[in-house]
């Protein structure tokens, strides 16, 4: 079973907008560090919607062969296309994922699949690999999965055993999700940046995946919690909670790569056009409540 922080992994770039996979590399080996009991890549907080099927291909390469199994590595390989999900992921899975994380069918706004359609693509899915799926359950998608639908899911697809629950009011989602799914529900898990992370440890939580600038951090919560020390991960989440805010409400995905530029883990912090960059006011903000936090939060090695 896996279990713990496993944050997103940024994509950096160059100034120009190239793949900088020497930062990439630097990248991982800070969030390693700083104590990620796991990575997630090639997420939307990676910016993969900026990327190009060989940069995928390049990108979960290097980072795993980088990674030399520290750590296991869940690979996002989100597609509307069944034929095209399945080929990512039994790539991923061969290239040495530890799991695939996926979002169900959707494109754009308005265009999505029926609930028989969604439960066959993850059936196909499940069949190609032997790996596990963490279904992936965001308002991004604009698809409503129900937790009845996702425990009929995890107790009758075989390898899908891990939910990422991301939507309003995640703490009765995941009570309901446990409830219903019993066993089958191998990993319920947190996400937003850990912003509803403490309500949602209360209600059963296993793991969280936030985003990657401060997984030392995370983990203070998270570590205390699953040792029985409720008032200390409450005390830590208190603590850790406005630099959470900072990234879940102000700085958003490009947050990770301002702490992580920073603190000289990487070269540039930003996105690829037409993303916009963080203001700089904003950036100032997050940089300054990180500091506040704790002065040694932007020195690789803390």
């Amino acid at each position: 079973m896996y279990r713990g922080v496993f944050p997103v992994a940024p994509t950096t770039f160059t100034a120009s907008g190239e793949l900088d996979l020497a930062s990439q590399k630097r990248c991982i080996d800070f969030m390693i560090d700083a104590g990620s009991n796991g990575i997630c890549i090639l997420a939307n907080f990676s910016e993969q919607f900026l990327l190009a099927d060989d940069e995928r291909e390049l990108l979960t390469r290097t980072i795993l062969e980088h990674v030399a199994g520290r750590v296991p590595v869940i690979v996002t390989t989100t597609h509307f296309s069944t034929r095209v999900c399945i080929a990512r992921s039994r790539r991923a899975q061969e290239m040495g994922a530890a799991m695939v994380m996926v979002m169900p069918p959707y494109h754009g706004a308005t265009i999505r699949v029926p609930e028989a359609q969604t439960f066959e693509f993850f059936a196909a899915l499940s069949n190609a690999l032997t790996i596990p799926i963490m279904v992936q359950d965001a308002p991004v998608s604009g698809t409503p999965l129900s937790a009845a639908f996702l425990a009929r899911m995890a107790t009758e697809i075989e390898h899908l055993a891990y939910f990422k629950i991301e939507t309003p009011f995640a703490a009765a989602k995941l009570r309901e999700l446990i409830r219903l799914g019993g066993d089958a529900i191998e990993g319920p898990w947190d996400g937003e940046e850990a912003i509803t992370l403490l309500p949602d440890l209360d209600a059963g939580a296993t793991g969280s995946m936030t985003g990657g600038g401060y997984p030392d951090g995370i983990r203070r919560i998270v570590d205390a919690y699953a040792a029985g020390r409720r008032e200390e991960a409450i005390g830590e989440y208190q603590r850790w909670l406005p630099l959470i805010n900072c990234e879940n409400r102000q700085g958003g995905l490009l947050s990770a790569k301002a702490l992580m530029q920073e603190g000289g883990v990487i070269t540039c912090e930003a996105p690829r056009h037409p993303f916009p960059a963080m203001h700089p006011a904003t950036r100032a903000g997050l940089i300054e409540t990180a500091r506040r936090l704790d002065p040694l939060v932007l020195r690789w090695g803390r």
